[in-house]
């Protein structure tokens, strides 16, 4: 199977290509071979490639910039994806969209469902909702697998500013009433790569959630990483209130994932046991 995938340098990009089967060509296209903030550029480059499937991994991540530029964000977030899938629909393969818990609004304590009322709290999640939307007009046979709290060695993320700054502090404030699943990029790489033949034989995709297991704050997730490189760095509980940021975090992103594994047999990844994977690859312990 020849896979061609937006995004190359990305947490889960990476991990993509690490991760593929010997029976799998990767192909990775990054912005100077496709530029996401040009849709049709998309399109001709899976009509270029003509791959047997499609992944997006790729996308505007800034969440607070997406505040000050929202048509931008969504240029990148739905025009783009929605291009792709309609290349995906000319040659007839699936398209594998990664999409986010920011497409609620966070009320609750319950799990969101996939077909749950969705509510984005700023332009990130507006930009990304529509780009599901789009992807759901074009008539595509495809995956959108809505994760969250994306964390691996790569780039930039939660662990390594936590890893950074226990080195550097006795203690840090940390937000504790953000409750969600955090989500290794190897894990959704993973999955990624299982449900790849399942859609080539013929389902029908849809709409799921994948996201780490147990839930947890921000906090919790900060004092694991300090316990697990060694760092006596102590985590202190805030609210998100005492820690303002230009875009509104939703404070429930749990996510249920019951779905996906009934239809894919994909159950949630322990993010503690990636997490200590992680921080071995970091050579924090």
């Amino acid at each position: 199977m020849r896979v061609l995938v937006f995004g190359r340098t990305g947490q889960v990009a990476r991990e993509l290509a690490r991760r593929a089967p010997a029976d799998r060509a990767m192909v990775f296209l990054d912005r100077a071979d496709a530029d996401l903030g040009i849709p049709e550029a998309c399109f001709a480059a899976i009509m270029s490639h003509r791959p047997d499937a499609v992944i997006n991994a790729a996308a505007w991540t800034g969440v607070d910039r997406a505040e000050d530029d929202e048509a931008a964000a969504t240029l990148v977030n739905a025009h783009a994806p929605g291009a792709m899938a309609r290349a995906a629909v000319e040659l007839a393969i699936p398209f594998l969209h990664l999409s986010t818990d920011y497409v609620f609004d966070g009320r609750g304590d319950r799990p969101f469902a996939p077909d749950a009322p969705t509510n984005p709290l700023g332009a990130y999640g507006r930009s990304k909702l529509a780009g599901e939307q789009a992807i759901r007009d074009s008539g595509a046979r495809a995956l959108v697998l809505r994760t969250s709290w994306v964390i691996s060695a790569h780039g930039t993320n939660f662990v390594k500013t936590m890893l950074r700054l226990g080195q550097e502090r006795q203690t840090l404030n940390v937000v504790a009433d953000q409750i969600g699943g955090p989500t290794p990029a190897a894990a959704i790489a993973d999955a990624l790569h299982a449900v790849l033949p399942v859609l080539a034989a013929g389902h029908p995709g849809g709409t799921h959630h994948f996201a780490g297991a147990p839930d947890a704050s921000w906090a919790d997730l900060a004092r694991a990483v300090m316990a697990g490189a060694t760092l006596p760095c102590r985590i202190l509980d805030i609210p998100s209130a005492a820690y303002p940021t230009p875009a509104r975090r939703p404070l429930n992103s749990r996510l249920d994932c019951s779905g996906f594994e009934r239809d894919f047999g994909i159950a949630r990844p322990d993010w503690r046991t990636g997490l200590q994977d992680i921080l071995k690859e970091l050579g924090a312990c």
